[in-house]
């Protein structure tokens, strides 16, 4: 089956077409959001038709989907559509950037996008529904489960476990053999050392804005015969 149909109609969903079109054999069809969010009928040169609707004109028989959407209230709203669209029977494909370094004994679910760069070492499972962005390295027997959003130049050390609905802001580390719990959001440029728990905000404190020019930074400098 190699007929696409696309979720949304931003920036998430240009982006999966241009993905899929030129990195991949499939073929996009046609773009579906919530009768609310309907405002157009053509997307990119493609049909958009309403979600509720969208078996009646695109059947599961003949199409599978891709869901790339935001980690937005911490991925529950892109959990919702990916379980609404399998209770209409629809299968999901995955993306796996051509251009990521993974290992045969990758074991993935589906609805899941790994983009550019990434390194998955072996011995990784991946859950469904998730999203791996550009750069990030995952580690040995590292387990992601379902509705994570890794963003990029993670790393995530080997042997550790991400829960369902976490949120890994970019450029932050987890330490190898750490349990990041369920519905985790680690911040910008975060170091977790330890397990988290579930439901918690991980952030580096914001640096000081000292107010002054770099020309002031230069007198005060010389000042003190720096």
């Amino acid at each position: 089956m190699k007929k696409v149909v696309l979720f949304g109609l931003g920036d998430f969903a240009s982006l999966a077409y241009r993905l899929f079109t030129y990195d991949t054999s499939y073929e996009v069809t046609a773009f579906t959001v919530d009768r609310a969010y309907l405002h157009q009928t053509e997307f990119l040169g493609l049909p958009v038709v309403p979600f509720e609707a969208l078996e009646k004109t695109y059947p599961p028989q003949d199409h599978i989907l891709f869901i790339l959407s935001s980690f937005k209230r911490m991925n529950d709203l892109r959990a919702e559509k990916y379980s609404q669209a399998k209770e209409k029977g629809y299968r999901f494909v995955n993306y796996i950037s051509s251009r990521a370094v993974t290992w045969p004994d990758l074991v993935i679910g589906e609805n899941c996008c790994v983009m550019t760069g990434t390194i998955i070492d072996p011995f990784v499972k991946i859950g469904n529904n998730v999203i791996l962005w550009d750069g990030n390295v995952v580690g040995h027997h590292t387990v992601i489960k379902d509705h994570c959003f890794i963003t990029s130049h993670v790393v995530i050390g080997g042997n550790s476990v991400i829960e369902p609905n976490c949120f890994l802001g970019a450029n932050s580390t987890i330490r190898e053999e750490t349990l990041v719990a369920r519905k985790t959001l680690v911040g910008a440029g975060v170091v977790i050392l330890h397990d988290t728990r579930e439901g918690e905000i991980y952030k580096v404190r914001e640096p000081e804005i000292l107010g002054i020019r770099i020309d002031q930074l230069r007198s005060i400098s010389h000042k003190e015969g720096g």
